[in-house]
């Protein structure tokens, strides 16, 4: 089974203009999309065993990005 990036324009494909409008005018937003997608390509390269993670670590930043993907999913609810 292949291992997948997660990017929000196809975790949320309707929001797509919302992503990069936001992005592109509010830093808040900025700074959790870049922190999203930082801990999901760690993940990935520890699942493809680029990098070496314990399971504890792995299972700590995977309920990161789902914690930082619904504050996303929250701001862009709201817009």
């Amino acid at each position: 089974m292949p291992i997948e990036h997660h990017p929000l324009t196809e975790e949320f494909p309707e929001y797509k203009d919302q992503i990069h409008a936001l992005k592109m005018g509010n830093a808040h937003f900025r700074r959790l999309t870049h922190e999203f997608e930082g801990i999901d390509k760690s993940i990935v390269r520890a699942e493809q065993g680029i990098e070496t993670a314990n399971d504890d670590y792995l299972t700590e930043i995977k309920k990161e990005r789902l914690h930082l993907k619904d504050l996303i999913f929250q701001m862009l609810r709201n817009q």
